[in-house]
């Protein structure tokens, strides 16, 4: 293997976009305490729903629980009844916004009436058999859960770092910001990862606390998984795509090539160098056919419904 042809296919490797796959989403908004912080986490799940649909999530999979249906009985049979439908090649994001609170002991999301616990929350999540899982907890003691919820599989994001900062986060706001923004794309490929947006929320919340000559109160993680590769929102002509059998099982295929080359690099200290990039090239050369397909699909796809929309008008 020669250094060039090896720093070649270390290159590729890095540059590979995202697959983007079939989305449930699942998002619940908590107790305000004031209309005030009601209506802001209502508008901000109700935001994060709708990125998902324009993601190409379809209406049945994608659940809002805000207000009343929020209720810790509620939540728990829909969030059940969601785990339940999730099939394994399904991409699953789950989201919590509003206030949350820690006792030293547990977690709990507050919700009208009795609120729901970290400890309850993670036994449904537990049921979760999607290879691609990404829990947003945005809410206030939300660090809490980390390592309550944290799994092989899963990515997990919170709006702090501990139980202990307590006060109303801003980090949904900019999640939400980061699904609909060009700037949170950060290599412009009209797909924003779960690491691009939690990288503008990050740095947007930072941003504010500076701008207000005040402390921050909250310090936001991310753990597990490849956030990298999980596609949270489509932008500019992605989004546009309709929804399409033959896209979506090509989108499955580079999903399962992604992951043999997750595998492969998990192999490479057992592997000699040659044996490992002769297969390294092989895949790469199969997801490199497998991308200009895909594009070809959408360029079609894009051009059909274009054409229609002129048609229409003209009528």
């Amino acid at each position: 293997m020669s250094p060039i042809r090896a720093l070649l296919l270390t290159l590729a490797l890095a540059a590979m976009s995202p697959a983007h796959a079939e989305l449930r989403v699942f998002v619940a908004s908590g107790l305000g305490g004031e209309p005030d912080y009601e209506q802001r986490f209502q508008h901000q799940a109700e935001a994060i729903a709708q990125a998902a649909a324009r993601s190409g999530a379809a209406p049945e999979d994608v659940v809002l629980l805000t207000g009343e249906r929020a209720k810790r009985e509620t939540l728990r049979r829909e969030l059940t009844a969601f785990v339940g439908k999730a099939q394994k090649d399904d991409q699953v994001v789950v989201v919590f916004v509003g206030h949350g609170s820690f006792d030293g002991e547990d977690y709990r999301f507050n919700v009208p009436g009795p609120d729901v616990t970290g400890r309850e929350i993670a036994a449904i999540l537990d049921k979760l058999t999607a290879a691609q899982q990404l829990i947003v907890n945005a809410t206030s003691s939300s660090g809490a859960v980390v390592e309550q919820w944290k799994r092989p599989n899963r990515i997990v994001i919170t709006a702090t770092k501990s139980g202990g900062e307590r006060n109303a986060t801003r980090f949904a706001q900019f999640w939400v910001e980061a699904l609909t923004s060009p700037e949170a794309d950060r290599d412009k490929n009209e797909t924003v990862t779960a690491e691009e947006a939690y990288e503008y929320a990050a740095r947007k919340v930072a941003d504010t606390f500076k701008s207000d000559a005040a402390l921050a109160t909250e310090h936001s993680r991310i753990e597990g998984g490849a956030p990298a590769r999980f596609v949270v929102a489509r932008l500019g002509a992605n989004a546009a795509l309709p929804n399409d059998a033959a896209l979506a099982a090509m989108t499955k295929e580079q999903t399962d090539i992604e992951q043999q080359i997750d595998a492969l690099k998990a192999r490479k200290p057992s592997l000699p160098a040659d044996q490992y990039y002769d297969e390294l090239e092989k895949v790469l050369l199969t997801l490199a056919r497998l991308d200009r397909r895909i594009d070809e699909r959408k360029t079609t796809l894009l051009g059909t419904q274009a054409r229609e929309t002129d048609e229409s008008k003209s009528r």
